[in-house]
């Protein structure tokens, strides 16, 4: 069982930082990410520049990055326009949001929720036919800043209601989820459809790698991370940064799970991004350091044995 890393670091990680980042900045974090063997990333988001001021590059960005191929570059849209300009900016996914809540949806995305789900129908349908690949994340999946607890049925119920996709995606936008949480949202969703799950989590209560681990045990075949441990929501108040690529790729290596995923090279991209910010980034391996051998640890033949189930027992 392989068990995909999706890098959202050049979007969701500096979307929430203070500084704006230089265009040849983030290119050169998605070189060294693409370098760690990361192959997808999520580069962009195409929405307002107004409404976030750090993504406003997102054209010139997609112009700039490499193409390898196996490499895949995913920009998030809200709306219509996003997606033109993501059409015309040559990416190969969108990933469209629906948030499970309605005052916060009309924060993040200033509609109400029946008019998010209409418009992932129309979004879904002109992407598919561009040939690109459809994600649909429901934000906000475990709570909301506003309206506090979210029920499974109610994030299982958007789902139902957004054909079209491709992966669905689980959002813990506000980092308040715990294992328990998880294993009971998958079990909803997966009752109402059987697509491929993808998880989202922050690490704002010290919970996201437990809850990376429930997540693989309920199933899901694809992790978002963040290089660095950077990123968070403009519009969730206190929303703290993703889970770490470095540290969740660490976590996974030693379980002997394979993620194709350098250890070196993703604290490299940590480095680059850590000097562009000019602060601190909260992941830990770069401060702790690969142990106990990084050679063995991100050597190729080593990553090679794969277990045919996921399973973190005690004397792992």
């Amino acid at each position: 069982m392989d068990i995909e890393i999706i890098e959202v670091g050049p979007r969701d990680g500096l979307q929430n930082e203070p500084v704006i980042v230089p265009t040849a900045a983030k290119v050169a974090y998605i070189r060294s990410l693409i370098a760690a063997g990361l192959r997808r990333v999520e580069a962009v988001s195409f929405v307002h520049p107004r409404r976030v001021p750090q993504m406003a590059d997102a054209e010139e960005v997609m112009a700039r990055v490499p193409r390898v191929p196996g490499v895949r570059y995913a920009g998030l849209v809200l709306n219509e326009r996003g997606l033109d300009r993501a059409l015309r900016a040559g990416v190969d996914e969108v990933n469209a949001v629906v948030v499970a809540t309605e005052t916060f949806s009309q924060r993040n995305q200033g509609m109400c929720v029946d008019d998010a789900v209409a418009g992932f129908g129309v979004i879904a349908v002109r992407a598919r036919e561009a040939g690109l690949r459809v994600t649909l994340t429901v934000a906000a999946a475990f709570g909301c800043p506003f309206e506090g607890e979210v029920a499974p049925d109610l994030v299982a119920g958007i789902v139902r209601r957004c054909p079209g996709a491709q992966e669905i995606a689980l959002a813990d936008t506000i980092g308040v989820g715990v294992p328990a949480d998880v294993r009971r949202l998958a079990a909803a969703v997966r009752e109402v459809s059987p697509l491929p799950l993808r998880f989202h989590f922050h690490n704002t209560r010290n919970t996201g790698y437990a809850n990376a681990v429930a997540a693989l045990e309920s199933g899901a075949v694809a992790l978002d991370a963040s290089a660095g441990g950077i990123g968070g929501c403009p519009f969730a108040p206190a929303a703290t940064g993703n889970i770490a690529t470095e540290d969740l790729a660490y976590l996974l290596h030693r379980s002997e799970i394979a993620t194709g995923v350098d250890l070196a090279g993703v604290l490299a991209a940590a480095e680059l991004v850590e000097a562009a910010l000019g602060t601190r980034v909260p992941a830990q391996l770069g401060r702790a350091g690969i142990w106990p051998d990084s050679r063995a640890l991100h050597n190729p033949a080593a990553r090679s044995t794969v277990r045919n189930t996921v399973s973190f027992s005690p004397d792992q």
